[in-house]
């Protein structure tokens, strides 16, 4: 087939064609794919119309060709994966073009799309994450052990920006007997948690007065569930009714339920108040290395996420009190 004289247009649809009758590709799938390289015909456009009014010749596209379409994509806000799809799109394009006549390569291949970028932490405001650790469930008997204990559990996850996995596995001391060894313990007198992170490195984190409080108030009760039988368990500094060591998955169904319980509007997992300790230590102190060590990260370019929550919220309240920044501010 000699291309020079077939408009692209007329290239589209003979591809489309062979999709529908090969392929057995569904109407909305075809139709997908026809937006998408229709655009890609638009992408190639010159940007002046008299400069040349014929459409690009696809199979003298260059890769390089390719690549400007993807950023131009990319510039115009088009997020990572609807390029990928769209790179997908003119791919198919070009082998099918490709098995119709003579092409040194496929123009797309080897054009990847921008990083798919993650989404931000969910982190809550600090006066939610103080209702959310201090304030009592009004269907709960808030000087129950289970309350107690919670309360606790909470305090501290805020308080310090642990893991769940390094809460659970803090003991009452630093205990040592033969094989076993505390992976974390609580030292109230100096106001310090020492927990066992990612890569088996230990460090201590700062506990502040309301975590410390909630801790002692939950100790008492605690001795009444210690059991001989349950051997190291009873080290432990937070435990079920039964006398376990608390599990991970049962401290994010009670922060789960406490959280619907006292009416927080989003759903509420120990993670996420991790993310708020960070964020709300950060917006106050500006110290990202300081932020970095108490949340145990090895890399500073993974606490640097928290810099990006920081000025989201300082955009909200731009967003919220500069009279130039409101829609149809200036009129």
């Amino acid at each position: 087939m000699d291309d020079t004289t077939v408009p692209a247009t007329s290239l589209i649809g003979q591809y489309l064609s062979f999709l529908r009758s090969q392929r057995k590709l569904s109407p909305h799938t075809l139709d997908g794919y026809a937006r998408d390289l229709q655009e890609l015909c638009a992408l190639l456009a010159p940007a002046d119309p008299e400069q040349d009014a014929s459409e690009p010749a696809l199979q003298h596209v260059t890769q390089a060709q390719i690549r400007k379409c993807a950023a131009r994509l990319h510039a115009r806000g088009l997020n990572a994966r609807s390029i990928s799809r769209k790179l997908s799109a003119w791919r198919g394009l070009f082998a099918w073009l490709a098995l119709e006549q003579a092409m040194p390569a496929n123009p797309v291949d080897g054009v990847k799309p921008p990083k798919k970028s993650k989404p931000l932490p969910k982190a809550l405001p600090a006066d939610e994450a103080i209702r959310l650790v201090s304030q009592a469930d009004p269907a709960r008997d808030p000087d129950s052990t289970l309350a107690a204990c919670n309360r606790a559990m909470f305090e501290l996850l805020y308080s310090s920006g642990l893991r769940v996995s390094e809460l659970v596995g803090i003991d009452v001391a630093d205990v040592r007997e033969g094989p076993y060894e505390s992976a974390g313990w609580i030292d109230l007198d100096e106001a310090e948690v020492t927990v066992t992170g990612k890569g088996g490195k230990k460090r201590k984190v700062p506990v502040g007065q309301a975590a410390l409080q909630a801790i002692r108030d939950w100790l008492p009760l605690r001795a009444g569930l210690v059991k001989a039988d349950r051997g190291t368990d009873g080290h432990a500094l937070f435990l079920n009714e039964r006398g376990a060591r608390m599990s991970p998955r049962v401290t994010q169904l009670r922060l789960k339920a406490h959280g619907k319980g006292v009416e927080m509007p989003a759903d509420v997992h120990p993670h996420m108040l991790r993310h708020s300790f960070a964020s709300h230590v950060l917006q106050s102190s500006g110290d990202l290395r300081a932020v970095q060590e108490m949340l145990g990260h090895a890399s500073i370019t993974a606490t640097q996420v928290y810099t990006a929550l920081d000025f989201q919220r300082l955009a909200q309240v731009y967003d919220q009190a500069h009279p130039r920044a409101r829609k149809g501010g200036g009129k």
